[in-house]
């Protein structure tokens, strides 16, 4: 059985979505320690277990314990 990456679309600031930790931030470590460590990361008010991977717009995102890490381009992903 194949799995689909669920595209989530944007992100809207209504609503809650844990933060997600570019390659290209240098306070990644900081922004870590603000951010309880949870076995879920929040997109648009709906909550994804650790490891799941998801797609927003063109990019990958990985939930690592309360924080969205790039996980590549969407673009690469298998449907």
């Amino acid at each position: 059985m194949t799995r689909r990456t669920k595209q989530l679309g944007a992100v809207d600031p209504e609503r809650k979505t844990s933060p997600v930790a570019w390659e290209s931030d240098e306070d990644t470590e900081t922004l870590r320690e603000s951010v309880p460590e949870e076995a879920v990361c929040f997109f648009n008010d709906s909550a994804y277990d650790h490891g799941t991977v998801v797609k927003s717009g063109s990019v990958l995102l990985r939930c690592d314990h309360g924080l969205w890490l790039p996980a590549g381009a969407a673009d690469d992903a298998k449907p």
